[in-house]
């Protein structure tokens, strides 16, 4: 997997001040995208183990509220499998912070409903988040007074209420 970027103080894709990950690769193609330069797979820097070190330490600091995963797209299977032991790197080591993910693919009784993206590790994925923003980014639905989305399709979904209601959740933002 590549990476498109980080930014390792960001209060704009998520409550707080966050590390976000911004990841390479997205198939969706959304017309208006803010960021449709990551959506080449090979856009940007390969996501080693230096890559975690670095994001594992700009975690550290107690003002720090969380993580944030957007792109591209996290959830295209590549970036899954990539992912997935990395996010559990962080659960661990710092099981206090929250984690974010944004995503273009839609949330669907713990998993993503398209079966394109579905892979082996998409559930565990999504267990591990504590909000999720779905939904293809509509450009004619854009909405500049919405928080943490684009347009008024997306939701922000908290992933541990959903999980444990068997229903899905919206975060009031």
């Amino acid at each position: 997997m590549n990476y498109a970027e980080i930014k390792p103080y960001d209060i704009a894709n998520g409550e707080g001040v966050r590390v976000s990950l911004f990841v390479s690769g997205c198939r969706r193609h959304c017309k208006g995208c803010f960021n449709a330069i990551a959506w080449d797979f090979s856009y940007g820097k390969p996501f080693t183990e230096e890559t975690q070190e670095y994001l594992l330490e700009k975690l550290s600091p107690n003002y720090i509220a969380g993580l944030t995963l957007l792109g591209g797209d996290p959830f295209e299977p590549e970036n899954q499998r990539a992912l997935l032991p990395f996010v559990e790197q962080v659960r661990a080591a710092f099981p206090a912070k929250d984690i974010w993910c944004y995503t273009g693919y839609t949330y669907l009784d713990g998993g993503i409903a398209e079966k394109e993206v579905q892979t082996e590790c998409t559930r565990e994925l999504v267990s591990l988040l504590d909000v999720l923003v779905d939904g293809r980014f509509q450009e004619e639905l854009k909405d500049i007074r919405l928080k943490f989305r684009g347009s008024s399709n997306q939701r922000v979904i908290d992933v541990k209420r959903s999980l444990a209601g068997g229903n899905i959740v919206l975060r009031l933002t």
